[in-house]
């Protein structure tokens, strides 16, 4: 048998190199003579850059930066090998993720996205031809505002004085004014990989859907969902940018909507990228199985997220396809109809968010093991049916 593991990363917990080795040694210690490909996938937050510059032969690099709360950060960037022009790779999650933001300090009104800015800076001094940001497990909710602020837009309030950093000052934006704005990076093509059902506004908007992650309340959110609506109303009047229901807008606390806005980029699904640079379709023709990973499965999954993908995209081959998850949510089931045959948790009692984050390896490695122990039960009672026919 021939088993492929494209799994994605659990947040603030496993890389998706690493939840990919759990999963590999689980089937070993019951299928020792299984051969096990990796492709351990990014869907643009935790180690886009990394993942990009691996797959790429390319360089990365570490840069200091400014992080969501005003921290100093280790930012991880890079420039891919193997392309026409020297381009950049960003993943915003390293310098104004979630990761980034202590348990106490998760507070979307206050968190700021300057750090990328001073990242997107960085590669252009440093030769960029083109650039490429991955979106995903931010900490912020701040527009990309904090992002643009840090290359020369200004963003003033109706007295003319400067917004506050975060969420708090979308809702005093009065005007926008772009004129300071780096000449080099004007010039430069931005691409940016997202999930692209992620809108800015309305009920469906970046506020409702993500604020509580981030630590917002039920108030903060539906303020944050009106200054977004001014924000958007905004950069319409100063840019001429229509940003409110744009796919992929959203992404990142409405950071795709400012880098849209703001810089002219272009937003992509995050899977046009990451199908770009690695062989998915190849290894899933290739394999007998196909075992996928995420932090948690629910009615999220098939919008946008790598189980849903990996789902949707074996069936195309007729392939079986398993999820291992950290938590099972509401509307799991409706996974059935995009691909995946079957999911199960990695938590095997009740626990603790942070035990679980603390044990995950050991907690993921097991699940594997019992998954692939209840495949050998399958397995022999189908040879024990086909010797029945066979009699």
């Amino acid at each position: 048998m021939r088993i492929l593991i494209a799994s994605s990363g659990f947040k603030e917990s496993l890389s998706s190199e690493e939840v990919a080795s759990c999963i590999k040694d689980g089937i070993l210690r019951v299928e020792p003579d299984t051969q096990v490909d990796l492709m351990p996938l990014i869907d643009g937050g935790e180690g886009f850059a990394s993942a990009m510059v691996k797959a790429t032969g390319g360089e990365l690099l570490v840069a200091k930066v400014s992080g969501p709360v005003g921290q100093i950060v280790q930012a991880e960037y890079g420039f891919l090998g193997n392309t026409e022009k020297k381009t950049a790779v960003i993943d915003m999650a390293s310098a104004a993720g979630l990761k980034l933001v202590p348990h106490d300090l998760r507070n979307p009104l206050v968190t700021s996205t300057r750090g990328v800015g001073q990242l997107i800076r960085l590669v252009v001094s440093q030769g960029a031809e083109s650039i490429l940001v991955g979106l995903g497990d931010s900490g912020t909710m701040d527009g990309g505002t904090g992002m643009a602020a840090e290359l020369g837009v200004k963003f003033l309030d109706r007295s003319g004085n400067y917004i506050p950093d975060g969420g708090l000052g979308l809702a005093d934006l009065h005007s926008i004014d772009a004129s300071g704005l780096d000449g080099a990076i004007k010039q430069i093509p931005i691409h940016v990989a997202c999930n692209i059902s992620n809108v800015l506004c309305g009920p469906k908007g970046v506020a409702h859907t993500f604020g509580h992650q981030k630590g917002a309340s039920s108030e903060d959110i539906q303020f944050l969902s009106q200054a977004f609506d001014n924000y958007s109303s905004i950069l319409l009047k100063d840019l001429g940018a229509e940003v409110r229901l744009i796919p992929g807008g959203g992404a990142s606390g409405g950071l795709g909507a400012g880098l849209f806005g703001v810089l002219g980029a272009h937003l992509h699904s995050r899977f046009d990228i990451i199908e770009k640079y690695f062989p998915i379709e190849d290894k899933i023709k290739s394999a007998d199985l196909v075992i996928t990973a995420e932090g948690a499965i629910d009615f999220q999954t098939n919008i946008g997220k790598i189980p849903g993908y990996i789902g949707v995209k074996a069936k195309q081959y007729g392939k079986p396809v398993i999820a291992l998850v950290g938590t099972i949510g509401d509307g799991a089931n409706e996974n059935y109809n995009f691909g995946i045959d079957y999911f199960t948790s990695m938590i095997p009692r009740p626990m603790g968010l942070s035990e679980a984050i603390r044990d995950a390896r050991s907690l993921l490695t097991d699940c594997s093991e019992r998954t692939m122990r209840a495949l050998r039960v399958g397995r022999a009672l189908r040879e024990d049916a086909q010797e029945s026919k066979a009699v």
